[in-house]
């Protein structure tokens, strides 16, 4: 019978696998391939997800596994265990209960003896889906409670550092100012403080051909999102300029945890109340003082008030 083997590895899985993520991918390969041989099963794919969370249903390759068997190109699908194949009840009850029945896959996981072809295995492949499920829901609260503790310790924990600033490389949790980036945002404070407009302080950015806080992180080579597509990358937003001029990270607080996750299931973000912001002063080199942030947000409060 047709086969496909399924493998995946997650940092959600550090310390629970022998060696590095390509070796322990290559384990779960070498027992999945011994597994078929010795039961005389023909593979007719391997699919593998690295960095995937097993609670992720749009993992690349299990979604092109998922609509090879729908279409009927192997019979047995082959993990290591069923939380290789999903970590979500919801997913393993549609799948293994659900369609694979219909389309006469049969599951199979070999170290923890899940096979949709017992009906007799059927409770424990439900108490499996609950416990795989119960660990990614701990991991969640764990990590959000170790994230919580470094935000509160003044440890940036962001993937990219603002507009101004660079991540320490001694420290990834630290911030330094840019000397190039830093001087525009100061800039950007004169000019507001001058009088200038936030539109007018978009045109005169443009007009000097300063690139847009997006362009000039990609110009440094980092990943970051791109500049949209057929935009100048010296295109300044309002609401770029705006989010600078009103950000205390330039006073030398961390200012994070502006916004959390739905739940641990859920990739939708909420907005944070502000007073729930986790705010630590002193946490790096300011690149404008105090007076004139503060002189900055006054100046914003009267123009609300007329």
């Amino acid at each position: 019978m047709k086969t496909a083997i399924y493998c995946r590895l997650s940092v959600e899985d550090a310390g629970l696998e022998p060696g590095n993520a390509s070796e322990s991918i290559l384990n779960q390969q070498l027992l999945l391939l011994d597994y078929a041989r010795k039961h005389g099963l023909e593979v007719f794919a391997i699919y593998v997800d690295e960095d995937y969370s097993g609670m992720d249903d749009r993992r690349p390759a299990f979604c092109r596994m998922i609509e090879d068997a729908s279409i009927g190109r192997f019979q047995i699908i082959l993990c290591k265990t069923q939380s290789r194949f999903t970590r979500n009840m919801a997913t393993a009850e549609k799948y293994l209960h659900g369609l694979f029945p219909l389309w006469g896959v049969r599951f199979i996981g070999v170290v923890d003896g899940v096979d949709t072809s017992l009906s007799a295995n059927k409770k424990a492949r439900q108490i499996n889906s609950l416990i795989n499920e119960w660990y990614c829901e701990d991991l969640s609260e764990n990590i959000r409670s170790i994230l919580r503790k470094k935000m509160e310790a003044g440890q940036f924990i962001g993937s990219f550092a603002c507009y101004g600033y660079l991540k320490d490389p001694s420290d990834r949790h630290k911030l330094i100012p840019d000397p190039a980036a830093a001087s525009v945002v100061r800039q950007i404070y004169r000019l507001y403080l001058d009088g200038f407009g936030i539109g007018t302080i978009c045109h005169l950015l443009e007009a000097t051909r300063t690139p847009s806080p997006s362009a000039y992180k990609k110009q440094q080579g980092l990943a970051y999102r791109p500049v949209s597509e057929g935009e100048s990358p010296f295109h300044w937003h309002p609401s770029t300029v705006k989010r600078i001029l009103k950000n205390p990270v330039y006073t030398g607080a961390l200012v994070q945890g502006k916004q959390r996750k739905l739940n641990y299931k859920s990739q939708y973000v909420l907005s944070v109340p502000q007073e729930q912001w986790i705010v630590v002063p002193d946490c790096h080199p300011a690149v404008i003082d105090e007076e004139m942030f503060l002189q900055v947000q006054e100046r914003f409060a009267k123009r609300r008030k007329r």
